[in-house]
């Protein structure tokens, strides 16, 4: 039976791929998520290199704090969330709730932690023998740092990939604050892949809603596949 449904769900993937309802919230899914992928690395990239090139009196404590972030539901970061942007909450002013840019939002702050924990990591790894040799043969301080970040580059990669692999495949934030709306030829929908499916699971349209998983998975490979071209351009 299980079977059944899985070979149906590849057969509906096919002919899902062209159609324009399908093509609509998968472009959609990726706008969102690269949006949030963008803005997380906006303010978790200069704070990871100072994390992880710097030492202070309680820097373990701060590690500590973004590894446990990184371990809190979704589900929890949407309610978090509501509650701030609703009409009477602290940021209802924005606007935010039900929309492209609030999951965005949200999704920026589900992957911080990641991009900061996986590069302030690549960093620490290397750190501390690039510097010495980048030292020893003459550079300064800043330099230094500098040749640091450029060794660590194929991590960084690997957490703005992570990241946005992470963000494209939640669904909590994505069902609380974007609402799942979607009217054919609306300028206010918000649904994407992950909340589409779902719905069909929920409605018993197993075969539609594996189509779809087929075809998140399938972004989320394609984009692995571009990262690590890029990593071994950039290495």
């Amino acid at each position: 039976m299980a079977w059944d449904y899985i070979i149906q769900g590849f057969s509906e993937a096919v002919k899902l791929i062209d159609d324009p309802y399908v093509i609509e919230i998968a472009i959609r899914s990726i706008k969102v998520s690269g949006i949030a992928t963008l803005m997380a690395v906006a303010w978790s990239l200069p704070i990871s290199v100072l994390l992880g090139l710097k030492d202070f009196p309680g820097k373990w404590l701060v590690k500590t704090l973004i590894n446990g972030l990184m371990g809190v539901p979704t589900v929890i970061w949407g309610l978090v969330l509501y509650l701030m942007f609703v009409p009477l909450g602290p940021l209802g002013s924005l606007g935010l709730l039900y929309t492209e840019m609030g999951i965005s939002v949200g999704q920026a702050l589900l992957i911080t932690p990641i991009i900061m924990s996986i590069v302030v990591n690549s960093l620490e790894s290397i750190e501390g023998e690039i510097r010495e040799l980048a030292l020893t043969l003459g550079a300064d301080e800043i330099r230094a740092s500098f040749q640091v970040v450029r060794e660590s580059i194929g991590g960084i990669v690997l957490a703005i990939i992570a990241a946005f692999n992470r963000a494209i495949s939640e669904l909590g934030i994505a069902l609380m604050i974007g609402g799942n709306i979607y009217v054919r030829g609306g300028v206010y929908n918000t649904r994407v892949l992950t909340t589409a499916i779902q719905m069909y699971t929920v409605r018993a349209e197993i075969s539609i809603a594996i189509a779809l998983g087929i075809i998140l998975m399938g972004i989320v490979l394609a984009v692995n596949l571009l990262s690590n071209l890029v990593r071994k351009w950039l290495e």
